[in-house]
């Protein structure tokens, strides 16, 4: 599954990628060029239509690189996330389950050593795991964890 923002991404490697190579042909003949003359005066007209249009080429097409390897990485996190958190699955549409349902449900709070969020114990990114261990009262109590976006948990006040 491709989405619209990774075949935007695209054309601007492809732009970059053009652009560098652009930029390489024209330094090599203006370096052509330069080498043949003898005199400065004869060498500046290949300077100026030559090496240094290929120079901003080739810091053009690097940035539009660079940008572009920013960008599709973005949307392959987007995506990825969007993967995480998707609908509920097929069986619990047929089913007639609420839409709105929440992802995770149980009640236990557990956490990841060293993590931030504090989750259900059913939440998707702390399921399976077998180094999440149930929430410290102390660290819950101090601010130390806050509630994870995707399961949405409520704390406990026993």
């Amino acid at each position: 599954m491709r989405t619209a923002r990774l075949r935007t991404v695209h054309p601007v490697l492809w732009a970059g990628w053009a652009a560098l190579a652009a930029g390489a042909v024209l330094c090599v003949l203006g370096w052509y060029g330069v080498s043949g003359e003898r005199y400065a005066e004869r060498q500046l007209p290949y300077l100026a239509s030559c090496t240094v249009p290929g120079a901003a080429l080739i810091v053009a097409g690097a940035v539009l690189v660079t940008h572009g390897r920013g960008a599709l990485a973005a949307a392959r996190v987007e995506e990825l996330y969007g993967l995480l958190v998707a609908a509920e699955p097929a069986e619990a549409e047929e089913s007639g389950t609420a839409a709105g349902a929440p992802l995770a449900v149980s009640g236990d709070l557990l956490m990841v050593p060293g993590g931030t969020l504090w989750h259900r114990a059913d939440c998707p990114l702390v399921a399976g795991k077998v180094e999440s261990v149930p929430v410290d009262a102390k660290l819950l109590a101090s601010g130390e964890l806050g509630p994870c976006p995707i399961c949405e948990p409520v704390e406990e006040t026993d």
